[in-house]
């Protein structure tokens, strides 16, 4: 059966979530408070980079099933199901802000006006969809029920996902709440995973605590292979064929960054002081990330001696590919460390460079392509894996460095390759290349 469904939010999790929604058949209208964005939307235009988003949007506006308002009102009536998918964003001292998910429940009790399911899509603390219940239940008399369905979207293939995802989990204390939430997914075909709604909040931290944790360890390696002359591509790979383990989430780096990992692996540790447990693995496992970020300027400074004057080219931006999120992104960080440290920082992204300009330190400068950050440089960074910057060719490296030197922070080359072209390359967990000067 077809439903008439509203989304609240229009950031990755709501816009993607409601384009789908539509693309298998429900009217969909999403709210926003921002007026511009919601006009922009109604032209057809997505506010996010997401491949095969706009395309979607398009194609479900016209055929009449989507539709975008900033009128919570006009969205919420005769709705079947009100999804919350608005922003959770990090206070300071880590734990999770849910001053727009208050928002959204103040609107809801101000103008539900017949029964629907509350579906919280927004990554809250164990205990939310609890307070998102008495704080909605205490301003109406409409019935309602509540259920936590948590998203496993990766961004830059977040509408891939939402097809085809592991699973969908749905955590309701009302049966008949659950089942029309199992209703509404049925059409994507995708396994559904049915639990109580404090197992269901938790089940999204702990996917990401875990695959935090799983990064984290194998960048541990990585940097004890670099001591021991060990090569982090074959351990990692040796690791992998365990079925145990398996092989995801096993590519040595500089580290995780984006909207989720970071914020979650924060607040996860804050709902575990609240009810004093001490969360020591994933305070290690933050604390590795933040310095695997530094590594490249630790490595560059140790190659030059001083960074000071030195160009230095930061190819790739986002924080990661087929983004144009900046959010945590491993450049936010090197870009700082490169400036305070005397360096000429010259950026490059395909995708995200105007939202780069607004975070990364003023002192930044900008080149059009990847080949115009390099030309002159005293060395790369390689900072996000863009096919288009992995598939530099080492004579182009050549051609346009000073020192021909590179420190790729996502492992995009092949040693061997590096070897026989001349050039002096850093990697991460994999044997140094070093043929043209010593270390200073």
């Amino acid at each position: 059966m077809k439903r008439k469904i509203a989304v609240v939010g229009t950031g990755y999790v709501g816009l993607v979530t409601g384009v789908a929604l539509s693309e298998v058949g429900h009217t969909v209208t999403c709210v926003d408070v921002d007026e511009v964005k919601i006009k922009r939307m109604q032209e057809g235009l997505s506010p996010i980079f997401e491949p095969g988003l706009s395309e979607l949007m398009t194609k479900n506006i016209n055929e009449g099933r989507l539709s975008f308002t900033s009128q919570h009102q006009e969205a919420f009536k005769s709705a079947d199901a009100i999804y919350i998918a608005v922003g959770t964003p990090q206070k300071e001292d880590g734990t999770a802000d849910l001053c727009f998910i208050e928002s959204v429940a103040e609107n809801i009790a101000s103008h539900l006006k017949s029964y629907a399911v509350i579906v919280t899509k927004s990554t809250v603390p164990v205990g939310t969809n609890d307070y998102i219940k008495s704080f909605i239940g205490t301003r109406t008399d409409t019935p309602f029920d509540v259920v936590s369905n948590p998203e496993f979207l990766r961004e830059g293939s977040a509408v891939q996902d939402t097809f085809h995802g592991d699973r969908i989990v749905i955590g309701a204390d009302s049966p008949i709440a659950g089942d029309l939430i199992e209703e509404i997914n049925k059409p994507f075909g995708i396994s559904v995973f049915r639990t109580d709604i404090r197992s269901a909040e938790m089940i999204k931290y702990a996917s990401n605590a875990f695959l935090a944790t799983k990064i984290s360890f194998v960048n541990e390696i990585a940097n004890l292979c670099d001591k021991l002359d060990a090569n982090i591509d074959d351990v990692a790979k040796g690791m992998g064929q365990d079925q145990r383990i398996g092989d995801k989430f096993l590519n040595a780096g500089i580290g995780y960054g984006g909207s989720c990992f970071p914020k979650d692996t924060n607040a996860l540790v804050q709902i575990a002081g609240n009810v004093e447990h001490e969360f020591t693995l994933l305070k290690a496992v933050i604390e590795v990330n933040y310095k695997q970020q530094r590594l490249l300027v630790d490595k560059a400074r140790e190659y030059f001696g001083s960074l000071r004057g030195k160009t230095i080219a930061m190819l790739g931006l986002a924080f990661k590919p087929n983004t144009d999120d900046m959010r945590e992104a491993a450049s936010l960080v090197l870009a700082e460390e490169l400036v305070l440290a005397g360096a000429t920082v010259v950026g490059y992204d395909p995708i995200a460079m105007e939202n780069a300009k607004k975070v990364l330190p003023e002192a930044v400068n900008y080149a059009d392509s990847a080949l115009g950050a390099i030309h002159n440089a005293d060395a790369a960074f390689i900072v996000t894996e863009w096919k288009e910057i992995c598939s530099l060719t080492t004579e182009q490296f050549k051609e346009n460095l000073k020192d021909a030197v590179i420190f790729d922070g996502r492992n995009c080359f092949n040693v061997e390759t590096m070897k026989s072209a001349n050039l002096d390359y850093f990697s991460i967990g994999r044997p140094i290349v070093k043929t043209q000067k010593e270390f200073a």
